[in-house]
């Protein structure tokens, strides 16, 4: 790995405010280029893409996403899709159901294998965005929430039942005046194992965590006693995570076939 590579990868933070300067059409060709070069499950490209660039639809996604302002004026906002639909609709073109019957196979629709792999393929491309936006010297911020509110963003998208909204990334120019502060991750020994999965015990998990505890403000708002409580309060079990599960739940519930929308099959 060449050390202009290294340092894109070390530099970045995620970005929650844009320099007042546009995204080219250029810049943006640029991006979703390199997204659709990303590997991806047997060249089958099993997402999508969509480019949101109507204002309305910009701010409902600020509401929805868990009421972060920012997302409503992000130069760029780009939502990827686990997509099994097209694939579906092309096996469907392309008499599929009469070449399975002649040769004794099943004629299956997408399945939650096609939910993973489509699900990998979007975060693979989600995230060669992301390193072609920085050689840009773009930012970028990933949204988990678009996960959430399924059925509000299945229809802000007129999405077919199998299709999914797995990430969403805002992207805009660095400010000139904003100084990069890498957040640190976890220790390497954590979280990199050779040929077997090491669970870790509390020694090995405090010392993993030693660095985030030290940094816990302490009183807190959520009125943790350690690191562990403050995310679980802020993360795991917020109510946005709860909004999450369900949403996830309601949209495989669709893909699996149990809510038939015959508009969106």
């Amino acid at each position: 790995m060449t050390n202009d590579t290294l340092k894109l990868l070390n530099q970045r933070v995620s970005l929650r405010r844009y320099a007042e300067k546009p995204v080219t059409q250029e810049e943006l060709d640029t991006i979703l280029h390199g997204a659709m070069r990303a590997p991806t499950a047997g060249n089958m490209m099993l997402y999508s893409i969509i480019v949101v660039e109507d204002t309305v639809k910009k701010q409902t996604l600020s509401e929805t996403c868990d009421h972060q302002a920012f997302i409503a004026t992000a130069p760029v906002v780009l939502v990827f899709l686990t997509d099994a639909q097209r694939w579906h609709d092309y096996y469907r073109a392309s008499d599929v159901a009469a070449y399975c019957q002649r040769t004794g196979l099943e004629f299956y629709k997408p399945h939650l294998g096609d939910f993973l792999l489509g699900a990998s393929d979007a975060l693979i491309a989600a995230q060669n965005a992301v390193i072609a936006a920085e050689s840009l010297g773009i930012g970028s911020c990933y949204i988990g929430d678009i996960m959430e509110h399924y059925e509000t963003h299945r229809e802000l998208f007129d999405l077919p039942n199998h299709c999914f909204p797995v990430a969403m990334l805002c992207l805009g120019h660095y400010p000139d005046d904003m100084i990069r502060q890498p957040r640190e991750r976890l220790p390497k020994d954590s979280v990199v194992f050779v040929d077997t999965y090491k669970q870790l015990d509390t020694a090995a998990l405090e010392a993993a965590f030693a660095q985030r505890e030290a940094a816990l403000p302490k009183p807190n708002g959520l009125k943790a006693a350690n690191f562990g409580q403050f995310m679980y309060g802020r993360k795991t079990g917020a109510p946005f995570f709860q909004e999450m599960h369900r949403s996830i739940a309601a949209a495989l519930d669709y893909w699996q076939g149990g809510i038939v929308d015959e508009d969106k099959t």
